[in-house]
């Protein structure tokens, strides 16, 4: 039998069903608060995300080298910061060069890996300009990068090459090797276009202008580097020629090993412009010393010994007798 409502939960009913035919507000999920990485299945990347941390390492420690060299080279304030660090299609990187451009590609002895270092040609004008006795300043009507020129940079080149190696003495002892000058990245080619590059962007400040610089590898020779990265311990940035010894061994040797100028005084005499004027071969001009007393020896322009002049073996010499600051 079936059960009768009565009249108080009849309405009851009515009203529920009247609340629930308004429209509800929609309530959004909360977000996980993970970024969506894109995925290429057409080409995964080679190169890990340890492993991108360690090549800027390498690529910082080569930074501060070249621009040591610059600043003593160039005589101005200049610092080198690593921009990005990224694995991109060849032919994303063919795309983004200027043409004419002003491209040297360098060789790893002893390996399959093939490089292009890449200046702006802002970055390469100036060099010119200050390598030959400019300010950096000054203008040129065409982008091309004369004979002459590459002249001029290729030193520049060569000690990038120099740097690159010794950074790199934290994997192995890998010799970069320049190959060529090429003002068009279309005959270069060194990967395929559908294959990935490792790309390192620089950036150099010399004094209040900017300027970039890149390094472009081909990563499908990387494996060797690759299996390195990632079974060596790569926490420390010391070069694994100097495993098993300390700072302070390392500095030691580089001290001992360090040239220093050493002059002799034999005497000292001071004479008139006039008498300077008149002086001809076979003047004698005479000194404060005499024959077999003690004279001054400076090593790099500081007064440390006295000693006696001489000969031995058959060359010129000076036997230190004691030193400069005990008459003092």
């Amino acid at each position: 039998m079936a059960e009768v409502l009565s009249q108080n939960e009849i309405d009851a009913l009515l009203n529920n069903m009247g609340s629930q035919s308004e429209p509800k507000e929609t309530v959004e999920p909360e977000s996980s608060g993970k970024e969506v990485i894109p995925f290429d299945f057409r080409l995964p990347n080679r190169i890990s995300k340890n492993q991108l941390r360690t090549i800027r390492n390498i690529y910082e420690n080569f930074a501060e080298l070249f621009g040591s060299y610059l600043m003593s080279k160039l005589q101005s304030i200049i610092n080198i910061n690593v921009l990005t660090v990224d694995q991109i299609y060849y032919s994303e990187y063919v795309l983004s060069v200027s043409n004419p451009a002003c491209l040297f590609t360098f060789d790893i002895k002893k390996t399959d890996i093939k490089g292009i270092l890449e200046f702006s040609n802002e970055f390469a004008f100036t060099l010119i300009d200050r390598l030959l006795g400019g300010n950096g300043m000054g203008s040129k009507s065409s982008n091309v990068i004369t004979v002459i020129e590459q002249r001029v940079l290729q030193t520049i080149v060569e000690k990038i090459m120099q740097d690159l190696q010794k950074a790199w003495q934290i994997v192995g002892d890998y010799e970069f090797v320049v190959d060529k000058f090429e003002p068009d990245v279309d005959f270069v080619q060194i990967t395929s276009q559908s294959e990935s590059v490792l790309l390192i962007t620089f950036e150099i400040l010399i004094g209040e202008q900017a300027y970039l610089m890149n390094i472009c590898f081909a990563t499908y020779a990387f494996d060797t580097i690759l299996s390195k990265l990632s079974t060596q311990n790569l926490s420390s940035i010391r070069p694994i020629k100097h495993d098993g010894t300390t700072s302070k061994s390392i500095l030691t040797q580089k001290l001992l090993e360090t040239e220093m100028s050493v002059e002799v005084e034999f005497a000292r005499s001071s004479i008139s412009f006039q008498q300077l004027m008149q002086l001809k071969v076979g003047d004698v001009i005479t000194t404060d010393k005499k024959i077999g007393e003690e004279v001054l020896i400076k090593i790099d322009n500081k007064n440390l010994y006295y000693g006696i002049p001489g000969k031995s073996n058959k060359h010129k010499s000076v036997k230190i007798t004691r030193k400069a600051f005990q008459e003092e």
